[in-house]
């Protein structure tokens, strides 16, 4: 990326979890940062350790699903930083376990309009603002999963989100590389957080049993969103799997 300017990053779900790991580590790599939640009291806990590592932190309290609140969230970073370089497209949420046929219209809706929707409507805002500021260009990140390609019974919804990511992900790496745009992603498997508690307690296999399996860090996930972040416009990773290496994904079924 360009030095000559103060980087800037927005981070979607960034009061926890991930969302949370990323800003930090990005922080520590001197980004300025953007971030993205629906609830004021974690993203204010994040944006106080950011500051104590001497760079700046914007609140943004926001439904992304919602086109209008996306704009204005684009609009004030851009009154607020003039730029984007960097948009972590990382917020999602999964819907109850369930058989496919016994998943309501209403909680497939819901898992759509922030897995693909929210990522889709920040993405359309960040072309804009990326295409127009000076220098030029930026990058986007989409967390996607392993379940976008191997998925976990009971997920039918979550699965398909993520697998649409993959194509949002390939669209706008075609449409951007004119603009000096990058977009990637990162299919995570078995990270360590208290919302993936189950995976560590026993979750369902594909045979019906179920298992406790072996989780990583959040950390390695950090680091790995460093790396992409940090190349410079001319490259670009496409696809990344950071997983724990003993968890059953490959040959899973």
């Amino acid at each position: 990326m360009n030095g000559t300017h103060a980087r800037v990053a927005m981070v979607t779900g960034a009061g926890s979890g991930i969302g949370k790991a990323v800003s930090l580590a990005l922080a520590a790599d001197g980004f300025e940062l953007v971030l993205v939640g629906r609830r004021a009291e974690p993203l204010a806990a994040v944006a106080a350790q950011i500051t104590r590592l001497g760079r700046r932190a914007l609140i943004a309290v926001a439904d992304i699903t919602d086109a209008r609140l996306t704009q204005q969230l684009f609009s004030n970073v851009a009154l607020e930083f003039g730029r984007l370089d960097l948009l972590f497209n990382n917020a999602g949420v999964n819907a109850r376990l369930a058989p496919l046929e016994d998943l309501t219209p209403q909680e497939w809706q819901a898992v759509i309009d922030v897995n693909l929707t929210g990522a889709f409507l920040c993405t359309q805002e960040a072309f804009r603002l990326m295409k127009r500021q000076t220098p030029r260009g930026g990058r986007i990140i989409n967390n996607g999963s392993v379940s976008a390609v191997t998925p976990r019974p009971h997920c039918a919804a979550y699965t398909a989100s993520k697998h649409a990511i993959t194509g949002l992900t390939k669209a706008a790496a075609l449409e951007g590389r004119g603009y000096d745009i990058a977009c990637g992603q990162i299919d995570i498997g078995n990270v360590a957080t208290a919302i993936g508690a189950h995976i560590v307690q026993g979750t369902l296999q594909a045979d019906g049993s179920v298992a406790a399996e072996p989780t990583m860090s959040m950390q390695h996930v950090a680091d790995a969103v460093r790396y992409m972040a940090g190349l410079p416009l001319d490259a670009n990773v496409l696809s990344l799997t950071v997983m724990a290496t003993r968890m059953p994904l490959v040959g899973r079924g």
